[in-house]
């Protein structure tokens, strides 16, 4: 009998939690209004902003609206004075490409063409080593079997043998371009030739895409596709006939002389971008924090002009975090502002593999160890397609990741729903079998990833979904601002409970991401 009443006595200050609603918030809740929505949405969402890609000055533009926001309502610079935390982006540009056999020049896009690559490079071989098809793939197959190539130049064929079949599938198929990479990378080969039949091809752009990482541990295996003329000069063979020779198996896999020199230049150019961060700091606990994050950037624009304008993907969020940073300056002005330090976050280039929040969990302002949680608001103005003829359409939102790393979360969510709005809230996503894997693929995974206890808002995927249709007038206004609310409400409980939250629990991340 003592230990039930000492249970519900643990359990009374939840209780009337749950049972009373709190006055200060509910006033400040009260500015989180469809109205100021619409309005900062369709400036966030609109052309000026050029679809948000990163980095563009459409980009720039909304990091100047989000920032002069947050200087407007009062809110501290994040970043050492500073609303802003900059990161570079680096981009390399092909300046020339030659290829070089026996004292003969062949002819870039005619006769060879270099892979994609974060390589420059000048390399000369006495020799090849030809592979076959280049395929590794266990007891099904090995054309590397008893070839010496580390150091070497491996010449290999394009696709794959009549009558094989892989043991995996799609990207990760030994016969697939990176399964074969990766073959010949792993035995120490310096270089790989591939014959390719399509020559001549279209040039490619000499330009690659934007990178987080300017350097690396290790570099890319350096590659061209070569065409058959240039091939059967290593092997020895008419170019008309080499590639049913080689399908015939009829070149031993061995080396063959030739002297190859194959050279490839770059140059490498820098952006910079930024993450937002404003700060309302906190009173007792103020050296504690709690993170909201949205991500401000989008696709961007095709050559054609054509914008990808990223309304609910996610000017819908970060809509939310600037309608968030109201409420609490708002509670603060009234003497009510939060126990802990609160950081509003939007981060830029999540659409090109998560690299603000990558970039500030590598780089934190303030110590990841003491922030007690991270809400991350990503696409919270539409309803998504599951729900399009649901009874709760309008009054549902996903929460994904509180089921992980700490047990405060979901009990927490649940109180704080029933309490102020009594939402919907589906976990289906946090099913760790969903082959949609929306855990991994926004901001909050950063932080999940050192161990930082994070809810995900979402209200599913629909058919503007990356589309240049994903427009401020399609949002459900209303909707919008409800779930804003539950962010506010789950922040204010979280920033104004005694303790941080626990985080007693495994990530479970099944391996890659």
């Amino acid at each position: 009998m003592k230990r039930v009443i000492f249970f519900l006595a643990l359990l009374s200050p939840i209780v009337l939690f749950a049972q009373k609603k709190d006055k200060a918030a509910l006033q400040a809740a009260a500015t989180i209004t469809a109205q100021d929505m619409q309005k900062h949405l369709y400036t966030l969402a609109g052309p000026d902003m050029e679809g948000r890609d990163t980095p563009s000055p459409g980009l720039e533009k909304a990091a100047g609206y989000i920032e002069n926001h947050f200087r407007q309502l009062g809110l501290l610079p994040g970043n050492n004075g500073s609303y802003r935390q900059y990161y570079p982006l680096y981009k390399d540009s092909m300046t020339s490409a030659s290829l070089e056999i026996n004292g003969t020049a062949y002819t870039l896009n005619e006769d060879f063409q270099p892979l994609p690559g974060n390589y420059s490079a000048s390399l000369r071989f006495s020799e090849i080593v030809f592979a076959g098809f280049g395929i590794s793939d266990g007891e099904l197959r090995n054309d590397y079997k008893d070839l010496p190539v580390t150091g070497k130049l491996v010449l290999i064929m394009d696709g794959m043998p009549d009558g094989y079949k892989p043991s995996v599938g799609g990207f990760s198929s030994p016969a697939s371009l990176n399964g074969k990479l990766n073959a010949a990378l792993s035995r120490g080969a310096v270089g790989v030739l591939i014959i390719h039949s399509n020559f001549p091809r279209r040039a490619t752009a000499v330009s690659g895409n934007w990178s987080l990482n300017g350097f690396k541990a290790s570099q890319s295996l350096f590659g061209c596709y070569i065409s058959a003329k240039v091939a059967g000069v290593l092997l020895g063979s008419e170019p008309e006939s080499l590639i049913q020779k080689i399908k015939a198996n009829a070149f031993a896999h061995k080396p063959y002389r030739g002297l190859t020199a194959i050279s490839y230049a770059k140059q490498t150019i820098t952006a910079t971008v930024s993450n937002v961060l404003g700060v309302i700091e906190g009173s007792d606990k103020k050296d504690e924090y709690v993170i909201i994050t949205a991500h401000y950037d989008h696709v961007g624009k095709r050559s054609d002009g054509t914008i990808y304008y990223g309304a609910d993907d996610d000017g819908s969020g970060t809509t939310g975090i600037l309608e968030l940073a109201e409420a609490f300056m708002t509670a603060k002005a009234a003497g009510k502002g939060p126990r802990r330090s609160i950081l509003l976050m939007p981060v830029s280039g999540e659409e090109k593999g998560l690299w603000g929040s990558q970039y500030y969990s590598e780089n934190p302002v303030f110590p990841l160890e003491k922030t007690s949680v991270d809400l991350n608001i990503d696409m919270i103005g539409r309803i998504g397609s599951d729900y399009l003829n649901d009874k709760d359409s309008v009054n549902y939102v996903y929460t994904i990741g509180d089921d992980k790393l700490s047990s405060d979360l979901a009990p927490i969510t649940d109180l704080v729903n029933k309490t102020y709005l009594n939402l919907k809230l589906d976990r289906k996503y946090n099913d760790p079998k969903d082959p949609n894997r929306f855990y991994y693929r926004s901001d909050h995974y950063n932080f999940a990833a050192k161990g930082v206890p994070i809810i995900f808002y979402f209200n599913g995927v629909h058919a503007d979904y990356h589309k240049p249709t994903d427009t401020p007038d399609k949002i459900n206004y209303p909707l919008m601002a409800k779930r804003a609310q539950l962010v506010f409400y789950t922040a204010w409980e979280m920033a104004n409970r005694d303790e941080m939250l626990k985080r007693d629990m495994p990530l479970g991340m099944p391996p890659g991401r």
